[in-house]
C-alpha cells in the first residue's frame, strides 16, 4: 500500500536531486499518478513546513503525465503507477536513470456505491460480476489502453474469463480518480479502482479485493526528471 514515510522521503530526495543551490530556494513540482495525490499533499505539507521550501503536485493520469514531461512541462520529479510510464520516459531521455526508484505498491478493487454490505473479499473467477451489473448499468474503470489502473482492470477480468463479456459495459474514464467519482456520484454502481482510492472516498465501499496474480504487480516508480 501506499506509505506516507515513503513519499515523504521521495519528496525530500526529489529537492536534494533538483537544486543545485540551497534548499531555502526550492520549488520543486511533482507530476504524480492519480492514485498518489492524497498521500503526497500530505507529505509535501509536512516537508515545506520543515524546510520552508515549496512543492506543488500535479495529480492526474500516468499517461498524460509522462506525455506533458515529454512534450517539456517543467515537472522536476515523476511518480508513475506503473513502469512502463516511466520506462517510455526513459527511453525519451527525460528522466535522471540514476534516480528511479520502486516506492510502493497498490491493491486493485471492486467497488460499489452506497453503504457496505457485507465484509470484502478476494474476488474469484466465479465472482459473476455481469450478473451483478444487470442488464444495463456499466462497470467504471480507467482508461484501458493508457493508465495503468485500467490496464490492471484489464489483465484482471480476463484473468477471471469475464473480459469479453464486460468489455463493452465499461465506463471509461481519464484517470483512476475519474473512475472512482462515477460511482461515488452513483453514475456507475460498480467499478474497479486501487485500494487507496476506495479509502478516500467514503460514498463507496470496497466489495471484493482482486488476487495479485490476476495481474501484473502495481508498483509506482518514481524519478527525477531531466
Amino acid at each position: 500500500m501506499l506509505n506516507f514515510r515513503w513519499m515523504r522521503a521521495l519528496t525530500i530526495s526529489a529537492a536534494l536531486a533538483c537544486t543545485a543551490g540551497p534548499l531555502a530556494a526550492a520549488e520543486v513540482t511533482v507530476f504524480a499518478a492519480a492514485s498518489t495525490g492524497d498521500v503526497l499533499a500530505q507529505a509535501a505539507s509536512v516537508w515545506a513546513a520543515e524546510t520552508g521550501n515549496s512543492v506543488t503536485v500535479v495529480p492526474a493520469g500516468s499517461s498524460a503525465l509522462a506525455r506533458q514531461i515529454a512534450a517539456g512541462a517543467p515537472a522536476d520529479l515523476f511518480v508513475s503507477a506503473n513502469p512502463e510510464w516511466m520506462d517510455w520516459l526513459d527511453q525519451q531521455g527525460m528522466i535522471r536513470t540514476e534516480t528511479r526508484r520502486v516506492l510502493m505498491g497498490n491493491a486493485l478493487v471492486l467497488i460499489r456505491t452506497g453503504p457496505a454490505w457485507g465484509k470484502a473479499t478476494e474476488i474469484t473467477p466465479d465472482f459473476d460480476i455481469a450478473a451483478r451489473l444487470g442488464p444495463d448499468a456499466r462497470l467504471a474503470m480507467a482508461l484501458i489502453e493508457a493508465v495503468p489502473a485500467g490496464i490492471y482492470g484489464q489483465a484482471a477480468l480476463a484473468w477471471m474469463g469475464q473480459w469479453e463479456a464486460l468489455a463493452p459495459r465499461v465506463a471509461q474514464a481519464d484517470n483512476v480518480r475519474a473512475a472512482l467519482a462515477l460511482v461515488a456520484l452513483g453514475e456507475a454502481p460498480y467499478g474497479i479502482v486501487y485500494a487507496t482510492d476506495a479509502a478516500a472516498e467514503k460514498r463507496v465501499h470496497v466489495v471484493a479485493t482482486f488476487p495479485a496474480e490476476s495481474h501484473p504487480p502495481i508498483l509506482y516508480p518514481g524519478a527525477v526528471t531531466r
